[in-house]
């Protein structure tokens, strides 16, 4: 029987000796090399053979697999890992399958040695590249064992620590394997991401012991994003959303802002854009969410605009900024109302006020930080954008309120003035006549007008950002006198045409505004400590000879304002815009270097400082001031010697020895003043009671001032009139009369002279236009023709 058995062993084929002789007697032995070599060889040498080679040792794996006996498995699995890494021929694909055959049956095993086992010969063979391409290979099973693994809860900790690694290891290996190669089943399929990403995320969020797989996960988590291309972005991050969602990882934020850094440095610079998509679409699904979730998604979002600075916003700024704006509108509805759908019944969710305010802030920092990696013409396009959202009361809502009413109104207001000062941080530009057209400066210094503090505040800080191109904000951010200003180091250039043209288009308007926010009796220190700092950074950014001439008449006139008693000022801000007006001409005397200038100046502050030290900053912006009554011999600086020494210096004299009066426009409407006519009449006795004049003089000023601003009006009526807002015209003209009829009252109460008060209204009352035209008068020229009452045509509202 012996000889009739080994006969039967010589005919046995080839491959299958030598697959049998590198298997020892004893398994502890490992594999026998020598022979190892030999079946190497014979594999190389007739290719063809390979795949029944691969068959061999699978059957062999298999018998000895269920038989227990695991070192012979080992060295099975040794071999079949040297001959995949010396085969590279045509003919490999079918001695893949039965590896892989062989790598399954490993991973199905419930021993975690075979587990382990198997996925390091899989790693082997995810490492090698094959010449050929396999058109029927499947790789589920792999994804979703490995998966798995990865959410072990073996008992032992070390060995599910293990189990975990291999698992990550197993699905680093089937992404190297199947990314790059087209005929492969699509490994960014949701099927497989929903399996690989969440699993990935779990182990990089347990960290349970020190060696815990956590670092090998980021590895494998940035493998993974740095191989997506443009289209396969979103699949990845889908799951990762939907993973924070599951598990209410949203609120703690810490790891939320660790996984989307993993993604923004892993994935392509030019693929950024596509994550904030994302994003900015989760954060409108959970519009309705509770505000720390919101808030989560907000502090996300300012990290990955961080770390995006290269401009990859891309195509969707206006976008981000859109969904952010209405975020903000949102979140104030929510906290005004108490509701999330504006109904009493709010379910289980209740809105807590506290955090509904944190996301607003969260949100206010999102725009800035958005806004900071944007170029200079984009961000100017930002501006605007979010200046048209800013609802204005009684001209339109662009931003409509669910329920909330005028308080939530004046939130938004609040809020996006917040925006836009987190968008200017920073903003220079060289041109600013283009990067800030009127477009955005007007409808920005019609707020400063309003009652709210908290607005002109805001206002006044957006202007700060826009003017400041030199860093030189901080060195004005106290009042005080300073002697000598050269130890502010202040960076002062020459004025270019630009500014020039800038001021000369704007500067009327910031001194108007300026001056009107002096006059504001809610202005507290912090308003005028910022409007000192903008006074002082227009004298060093963008003026000429010109704007300096203006800036003096405009601290003269706040001296003047300062000493009205017509203008119901307190003590306060009567003190204050005093050392206001002191601390900038302290200021501008030694820019203009006129040694003259700056002697009058210093002489007067001496002398308050004996005298009235109330009256200047050092005494006024602390903690708890002492103040006394302004009188009218307080010690001032006078228009009259300060045009002197600054005339002998090349300055003109008649513009310095104007008074300064500000014009008064349609803004108006904005403010609290309920008549046009009112303030023109105290602005009027304000700049006349201290000019060298008489009385006579005075009351031209009055007469001709009073007489302009009528003039504009009626000026109005007929620009209306010819642009064919008949609509309008009745409604416009019964505001002006009644205006009219209002200061009349005014004057007659004032003063007596009826010649004046005829001849004002005489140029100001005239009938409405006729439907045919006009006429011409004596003089040569155009007077409108009367209607007779019975054919005029009144609106509604005016007839009783």
């Amino acid at each position: 029987m012996t000889g009739v058995c080994g006969c039967c062993g010589a005919l046995r084929p080839r491959y299958k000796r030598l697959v049998d002789n590198i298997f020892p007697e004893d398994p502890e032995d490992g594999l026998v090399k020598a022979n190892m070599e030999k079946l190497t060889f014979y594999a190389l040498s007739a290719p063809e053979k390979l795949d029944r080679i691969g068959a061999y040792l699978s059957e062999r794996l298999s018998r000895d697999v269920a038989r227990h006996r695991y070192g012979y498995v080992c060295i099975a699995m040794e071999a079949l890992d040297q001959l995949l890494m010396a085969c590279h021929c045509q003919s490999i694909n079918l001695f893949v399958e039965s590896f892989l055959k062989m790598v399954r049956k490993l991973l199905e095993s419930d021993k975690p040695s075979l587990q382990i086992l198997g996925t390091n010969s899989f790693v082997k063979f995810a490492n090698i590249e094959e010449d050929t391409p396999s058109y029927h290979r499947s790789y589920d099973f792999f994804v979703s064992r490995f998966s798995e693994m990865c959410h072990s809860s073996y008992e032992d900790p070390d060995i599910r620590t293990k189990i975990r690694m291999a698992g990550i290891k197993g699905l680093q290996g089937v992404v190297r394997k199947t990314v790059n190669d087209e005929l492969q089943a699509n490994i960014w399929d949701p099927q497989h991401m929903d399996k690989i990403v969440p699993s990935l995320l779990f182990n990089l969020q347990s960290g349970e012991r020190t060696e815990s797989p956590v670092e090998l996960t980021e590895r494998c988590f940035r493998e993974l994003l740095g191989r997506a291309a443009y289209g396969n972005i979103k699949n990845a991050v889908t799951p990762v959303l939907m993973h924070l969602d599951n598990h209410s990882l949203w609120e703690g934020k810490t790891f939320a802002v660790r996984c989307f850094k993993i993604i923004m440095y892993s994935i392509q610079s030019q693929h950024s854009h596509l994550v904030i998509q994302q994003l900015l679409g989760h954060l409108d699904a959970n519009s309705k969410n509770s505000a720390t979730v919101r808030a989560g998604i907000v502090e996300v979002l300012l990290e990955a605009a961080a770390i995006a600075a290269s401009g990859s916003v891309g195509p969707t700024v206006l976008e981000v900024f859109n969904t952010l704006l209405r975020q903000l509108r949102l979140s104030v509805d929510y906290e005004l109302t108490g509701s999330y759908d504006g109904s009493t019944n709010i379910g289980t969710k209740i809105i807590k006020a506290h955090e509904e305010r944190q996301l607003q802030e969260a949100v206010i920092r999102t725009i800035g930080s958005f806004a900071n990696t944007l170029p200079t013409y984009q961000r100017s396009e930002v501006m605007l954008f979010i200046m048209g959202k800013i609802p204005v009361p009684g001209v339109h809502l662009a931003l409509p309120s669910t329920g909330s009413g005028p308080e939530g109104t004046r939130m938004i207001q609040i809020m996006l003035l917040k925006s836009l000062v987190q968008v200017t941080a920073g903003f220079q530009t060289t041109n600013m006549l283009t990067a800030l057209p009127s477009s955005f400066l007007e409808p920005l210094l019609s707020f400063s007008l309003t009652e709210d503090p908290e607005v002109r505040l805001l206002v006044l800080q957006i202007l700060l950002s826009l003017i400041d191109r030199h860093d030189n904000r901080p060195k004005f951010s106290n009042i005080s006198i300073i002697s000598d200003i050269s130890v502010l180091k202040l960076k002062v250039d020459k004025c270019s045409r630009q500014d020039n043209l800038f001021m000369k288009k704007h500067g009327q308007q910031l001194y108007r505004h300026i001056y009107l926010g002096c006059k504001e009796q809610s202005s507290g220190r912090q308003h005028y400590e910022t409007l000192f700092a903008l006074l002082g950074l227009l004298s060093v950014e963008l003026a000429n000879e010109e704007v300096v001439v203006d800036l003096i008449r405009l601290a003269l006139a706040l001296q003047d304002l300062a000493l009205s008693t017509d203008e119901g000022l307190p003590v306060f801000n009567r003190c204050a815009v005093h050392a206001l007006a002191a601390a900038y001409l302290n200021l501008i005397c030694q820019l203009t270097t006129v040694p003259a200038f700056c002697q009058h100046i210093h002489e007067v502050i001496e002398v308050r400082q004996k005298e009235s030290p109330y009256l200047l900053p050092e005494d006024v912006f602390i903690e708890n001031p002492k103040y006394v009554k302004v009188s009218y011999d307080t010690p001032s600086s006078q228009s009259t010697p300060i045009t002197e020494v600054l005339g002998g210096s090349g300055y003109n004299t008649d513009r310095l020895a104007t008074p300064y009066v500000p014009q008064y426009t349609d803004e108006d409407r904005l403010s609290k003043r309920k008549s046009i006519g009112e303030t023109i009449s105290l602005q009027v006795e304000v700049e006349s009671r201290n000019s060298p004049e008489k009385e006579e003089v005075k009351k031209k000023m009055k007469y001709l001032q009073l007489s302009h601003v009528l003039e504009q009006g009626a000026q109005k009526q007929n620009n209306y009139t010819q642009k064919n807002t008949a609509a309008l015209q009745p409604i416009y003209y019964f505001i002006v009369v009644m205006e009219i009829l209002r200061c009349r009252e005014k004057i007659r109460s004032r003063d007596r002279d009826t010649l004046e008060t005829q001849m004002i209204f005489e140029i100001t009352i005239r009938p409405p236009p006729s439907p045919s035209g006009t006429i011409s008068s004596g003089y040569g020229q155009n007077q409108s023709r009367s209607v007779p009452i019975y054919e005029m045509k009144f609106p509604d509202l005016c007839v009783y």
